[in-house]
């Protein structure tokens, strides 16, 4: 069960396997390379309240689809979250929220909320992808309060990642990514 509008709507509860699942809305801060592993990370915050961020390890081919998507970079061909898009589109489905759902295992869960002919639907997925198609199909995130009560940290009140230097650290990473590398 969701708020009958996403639009404003900053937390929500759904119903999964019989419990309610509390979830908050998040937003995308950007993509960052982690320092001194050089691993990518997805890092999210709150849309309102604590403003607390969730940072997600991912693969670096995620990290360069959703860098791209959000820097708005044409490759020659589709990319996998391009394509996923638009066979989602031409088939008529529109996809309604993402939800970080889990963290087991030091792993992330998530999940795809889609609507096809008015019937919803949910797809398990890797927080990752979901998030890169989020960013394509322009449509909300959500984290379950449960895993950022485990995985979140507060925001500095005084220091905020800045967007120009998220920005930076990534463009860094993607100057050694060429886009023919994904074209096949």
């Amino acid at each position: 069960m969701w708020p009958s509008s996403t639009e404003g709507a900053t937390r929500g509860s759904r119903r999964e396997h019989g419990i309610v699942l509390a979830v908050v809305e998040m937003e995308l801060v950007g993509v960052r390379v982690e320092l001194p592993s050089n691993a990518p990370i997805v890092l999210l915050r709150e849309a309102s309240g604590d403003r607390r961020l969730l940072p997600i390890f991912i693969g670096g081919p995620e990290a360069t689809a959703i860098a791209f998507a959000l820097e708005g970079v044409e490759t020659p061909r589709p990319m996998t979250h391009d394509l996923m898009k638009d066979l989602l589109d031409n088939l008529g489905a529109r996809v309604e929220r993402i939800v970080v759902t889990e963290l087991r295992e030091s792993t992330f869960f998530a999940e795809i909320h889609l609507t096809v002919n008015g019937t919803s639907h949910e797809v398990s997925s890797r927080p990752s992808d979901a998030i890169a198609l989020a960013v394509r199909a322009g449509t909300p995130i959500f984290a379950a309060e449960t895993v950022l009560d485990e995985a979140a940290y507060p925001a500095a009140e005084e220091s905020e990642p800045d967007q120009e230097d998220v920005v930076e650290q990534f463009r860094e990473f993607i100057d050694k990514v060429n886009p023919e590398d994904f074209a096949s």
